[in-house]
């Protein structure tokens, strides 16, 4: 479970968006970083400015800024992490128009999940964004769905050099319920008072490569309107999976 620090410093947690995002996406300029932090073209500068200082980034020709000697160890997965985010945020954000809440996609690397792309609802109280952020995969709603694809041996090979490794007769249990549904319900796994239900969003091929999902504080979470919300879900990963096969 993860909770921002009592302290928190928003110039830290700026910077260290755009690391992520730099490392995961590829280059961008500084327009395109104050539109993604929703900071003024200034404060993205200065803070581009201090991940080239310290290495983090570098500026090409063209001023626009990549990832930098420290972040290039991941450079070889921004393209396809970049191209799918940029074609599912329009459906997550229909997505939030339809069900009122915050909406994420995310993609499982070995035993963690990284959220690459997230559309806030509007409500006063909402989950915030997590893009940009990792967790145990077995500890969100895209993870598990995720995970469930794999065979037992493939599971245990995730699992053989991590450094948490979960209950894993408990964990299979899970993951078998949620092939049977085929989607996901997440209730306080990730972080407590919160709820998410998540469906796979697939390859041409059938592969499940990412996870969408949606999350509500638990004070609004309604069973009676769970097979809504997965139908919504997974209408929204199927018009997904049409765009990402045009392209």
């Amino acid at each position: 479970m993860k909770k921002p620090p009592v302290y928190a410093i928003a110039s830290v947690d700026h910077a260290l968006r755009l690391a992520a995002i730099l490392q995961l996406e590829g280059s961008l300029s500084v327009t395109d970083a104050a539109e993604r932090l929703g900071v003024a073209r200034s404060t993205a500068h200065r803070l581009l400015a201090m991940l080239v200082y310290r290495d983090f980034a570098e500026q090409d020709e063209n001023k626009r800024y990549r990832a930098g000697p420290v972040l290039e160890l991941a450079s070889h997965s921004q393209s396809s992490a970049s191209r799918l985010r940029q074609a599912a945020l329009p459906h997550l954000r229909e997505l939030v128009d339809v069900l009122g809440e915050s909406v994420n996609l995310t993609v499982r690397t070995g035993a963690t999940a990284r959220f690459i792309a997230s559309a806030e609802c509007r409500e006063a109280l909402r989950v915030g964004s997590r893009e940009g952020m990792v967790f145990p995969a077995q500890q969100t709603t895209a993870g598990l769905l995720l995970l469930a694809e794999l065979t037992d041996e493939e599971l245990d090979a995730v699992y053989a050099g991590a450094s948490v490794v979960p209950a894993m007769e408990e964990l299979r249990r899970e993951l078998a319920k949620v092939r049977r549904n085929g989607f996901a319900l997440n209730q306080g796994r990730s972080e407590r008072g919160v709820v998410a239900v998540g469906v796979p969003v697939r390859s041409s091929g059938g592969a499940a490569i990412a996870g969408m999902s949606v999350s509500m504080p638990s004070v609004r979470y309604d069973r009676r309107r769970l097979r809504p919300t997965v139908a919504a879900l997974t209408s929204a990963a199927a018009a997904l999976e049409a765009d990402l096969a045009q392209r």
